[in-house]
């Protein structure tokens, strides 16, 4: 991008191109002209004392298009990094150990995954080049359901921060809670969710349309858990076919309403296809009641899991209004067929379905309240959707650029901002000044998602850097596969 226009949003450039289409000269007294509010550099807290200019710095980024959702400040300016942290923004000349050359670029908060899984060795690398920075499995973890298990399985050998939700579906099967949990295996699951939370969860994870044994009083009773702890409920709804879906949505909001729980609704397009209409209109409903309600999107119109799945379960056919030809095996060219449909749902295959219009992700996309969450990660099967290793460039790429679904500005909100707030993440999502150093630098003419059905593990293009805790994770020339600077997100 012309560095011309990126100036331009001092105010100085739009100030006088306002002045020359009015025909104003000095000597015109009526005409008034507004000049777009200037936002100084921003702070984490107001008492924070940035040090001087003149320090050398860890790592500086110079000249990039600095954007910050929170505060909104959008300039070209210089980052300078201490340790972990941001530690001034400055137009003044800034020097480092290291330098970043940030001209043309946007530097943006590291896109937080909101909706993703373990991070296994294979696919965190993906991760890292769709620019993020924090790897969240709020769809609950299962491997292991542990969470003092999991985060001394990863600490130190992740490129970038993790957390996870308290998986009530994988917990129960641990425990061989296989129907309608009894009164006495439901206080178990409550004290568990509380021992599961002080060992670093970050929220609660109900998938009930995977486990249609849990009830709603189930959901209920985790959830008052939850909001005690003041964590949020992460849900993937009871049902994702019209009209079941719609009351699978009035469900959980009824779950928001009697406990007061923070709600997400996971991947909301592939939950209420074909009505979103009037599941939007639920959702914006309770919110004007003051729920606090929030949802994700990926940026695909084709929805992909598991073939033995509860998902594939009756008629299927019917309910997702598809056939078997519009399911295609992940990671190949292949499409199903009756005979191939069952051969591969006895391996557990995992298929995309091409079942979700896309005035459906639009009008998710455009709601203020949704985030983007890629609900994958790549694994070495490559049996995987492509949002594992391209979403986040989609949605600021073409969704930006192509489709204008939303403004830059707000497109990095979804991938960063909302997802921190929603988990609690205060010091992530934002280019603040004593923010965790935690960046990505990005072409905004050239972002975009590279990854297919056919080929999903594939590298975004655009994302030229990538910095966890202020290290390095990415540069120009790829992934830097030794440096694990990511940190648990979660444990006291």
């Amino acid at each position: 991008m012309d560095r011309r226009k990126f100036l331009a949003i001092s105010g100085a450039g739009i100030a006088a191109a306002t002045l020359a289409a009015c025909g104003s000269s000095s000597s015109s007294s009526n005409v008034k002209v507004n000049e777009p509010k200037k936002v100084a550099p921003p702070k984490l807290s107001p008492d924070y004392q940035p040090p001087p200019s003149d320090t050398l710095f860890d790592v500086v980024i110079l000249g990039g298009r600095v954007m910050d959702p929170e505060s909104k400040f959008d300039a070209v300016a210089n980052v300078g990094i201490l340790g972990d942290k941001i530690s001034l923004i400055s137009t003044d000349d800034l020097t480092g150990k290291t330098a970043i050359d940030a001209s043309g670029h946007v530097v943006s908060p590291g896109f937080i995954d909101i909706l993703s899984y373990e991070p296994n060795s294979y696919g965190i690398w993906y991760k890292v080049g769709d620019g993020v920075t924090t790897n969240l499995g709020m769809h609950g973890i299962k491997d292991p359901v542990d969470a003092t298990r999991f985060f001394n399985r990863y600490n130190g050998k992740v490129p970038i921060n993790f957390g996870g939700a308290f998986s009530d579906q994988w917990y129960r099967d641990s425990i061989g809670i296989r129907g309608e949990a009894t009164p006495s295996q439901l206080s178990r699951l409550r004290d568990s969710l509380e021992q599961q939370i002080d060992s670093g969860w970050i929220g609660l994870s109900i998938d009930p349309e995977y486990a249609p044994s849990i009830t709603t009083t189930e959901y209920i009773e985790l959830s008052k858990v939850a909001e005690a702890n003041k964590i949020p409920l992460f849900t993937h709804v009871r049902a994702s076919s019209p009209p079941q879906s719609l009351d699978a949505i009035a469900e959980v909001l009824r779950v928001g309403r009697e406990t007061g729980v923070s709600v997400h609704i996971d991947h909301i397009p592939s939950m209420a296809t074909f009505v979103m209409e009037q599941a939007l209109e639920l959702i914006e409903e309770a919110r004007s009641e003051g729920l606090d309600i929030t949802g994700c999107f990926y940026p695909y119109n084709f929805w992909g899991t598991y073939l033995a799945s509860a998902r594939f379960s009756g008629d299927w056919q019917s309910r997702f209004r598809i056939s078997y030809n519009d399911l295609q095996l992940a990671g190949s060219s292949e499409r199903l067929t009756a005979d191939s449909f069952r051969r591969y749902q006895a391996q557990n295959k995992l298929v995309v379905a091409y079942a979700i219009p896309q005035s459906d992700v639009d009008m998710v996309a455009r709601s203020s309240w949704s985030m983007v969450g890629s609900d994958a990660i790549p694994e070495t099967s490559n049996n995987n959707h492509p949002r594992g290793a391209g979403c986040f460039a989609r949605a600021l790429g073409p969704y930006v650029r192509d489709m204008k679904l939303y403004s830059l500005m707000d497109g990095i909100s979804k991938c960063t901002l909302q997802p921190a707030n929603r988990t609690g993440l205060t010091s992530k999502g934002r280019v603040q000044m004593n923010a965790d150093a935690d960046l990505c630098i990005f072409d905004p003419n050239t972002i975009a998602d590279t990854s297919t059905v056919e080929k999903p593990a594939q590298y975004s293009t655009g994302i030229d850097w990538v910095i966890v805790n202020g290290k390095i994770a990415k540069t120009s020339a790829g992934v830097q596969t030794s440096t694990f600077a990511g940190k648990a997100v979660g444990p006291n």
